[in-house]
């Protein structure tokens, strides 16, 4: 007995979870493969192809009324065309012909990568920006009824949200406030969808690519100013060495005994490494007393015969 060919499909959906009620479920497949061997049996014995085509008619029904939804997935069935309700997850039955399948929702987080290439902030700077969205339908009911491709719909939402933000933040903002960025696309996407079952968990801000002359440009300008920082406080320095200066020539106007000491101390320091040189000016040798002290520093270097 020939029974007609059937094309056999996985009841899974694709990016946006699409199926029809023709496709058929792996469950289906076997409650038809039970019908047939158990119609079989009764033909064969008594040589009639009733049982046979009864078993084939039922086991068709239920090849085609047995749906499976997975653990993540709602469906929502149409009779004559009317919505009835949501079903799953789990096992399901439709009554084929008169009821149809128009989509399984994936109601798990999901990630949708978003560009923006060649917006300009409001700064006038062109930038590339790439964004990841995480996303979920909590209402498949909505999202099934009040939005055709509820998947292209986030796309195109989150470029021109991204784009509308770009335009509305400087190049410095959009660099150091990435997360300020990412709350506000978030509000804004959360806004539109809403009403469509669809709630945007977070936006997160994965690259900012600006112009290369306008990075080398940028990288010059922290050069410059980390130079002129240091500058600044070498100056800062210079400034507060004069006054500690000014201080101490106060102290020592009036005190040549001091004075003398500081003067003593500084040569030993400059003469006590080996093999150091100092050349002393005669005034300060007379006007110090340092005659004795370089005569007793160069005797202490003279090593005995």
């Amino acid at each position: 007995m020939a029974f007609p060919m059937l094309s056999i499909r996985p009841s899974r959906g694709g990016p946006a979870g699409r199926l029809g009620a023709a496709q058929i479920s792996t469950m289906g497949v076997a409650v038809f493969v039970v019908c047939i061997a158990i119609g079989l049996a009764p033909s064969v014995y008594y040589n009639n192809q009733a049982p046979a085509i009864v078993a084939a008619v039922i086991g068709l029904y239920f090849l085609f009324a047995i749906k499976v939804a997975e653990q993540w997935q709602k469906a929502a069935v149409l009779r004559l065309g009317r919505y009835i309700g949501l079903r799953g997850p789990g096992i399901f039955f439709i009554i084929p012909v008169i009821d149809s399948i128009s989509q399984y929702v994936d109601q798990r987080v999901r990630v949708t990568d978003v560009k923006a290439e060649s917006a300009l902030t409001r700064d006038t700077v062109p930038v590339n920006v790439d964004a990841i969205i995480f996303w979920l339908v909590w209402n498949a009911e909505k999202s099934i009824l009040e939005v055709m491709d509820f998947d292209q719909a986030i796309t195109m939402s989150a470029q021109t949200a991204l784009r509308e933000s770009i335009g509305r933040h400087d190049l410095a903002q959009m660099i150091t406030e990435r997360e300020m960025l990412g709350k506000e696309l978030q509000r804004i996407l959360d806004e539109k969808t809403n009403p469509w079952g669809i709630t945007v968990q977070s936006v997160e801000i994965r690259d900012v690519h600006i112009p290369q002359a306008l990075e080398d440009a940028m990288s010059r300008q922290a050069q410059a100013e980390r130079e002129r920082q240091a500058r600044i406080i070498l100056g800062t320095a210079e400034t507060e060495i004069s006054s500690k200066f000014a201080e101490a020539s106060l102290l020592y106007v009036n005190n040549p005994v001091a004075l003398h000491l500081r003067a003593m101390n500084m040569l030993y320091e400059a003469i006590k490494e080996k093999g150091a040189m100092v050349i002393v000016p005669s005034s300060a040798v007379e006007t110090m007393g340092l005659g004795g002290l370089l005569a007793t520093a160069s005797l202490a270097g003279t090593k005995p015969q």
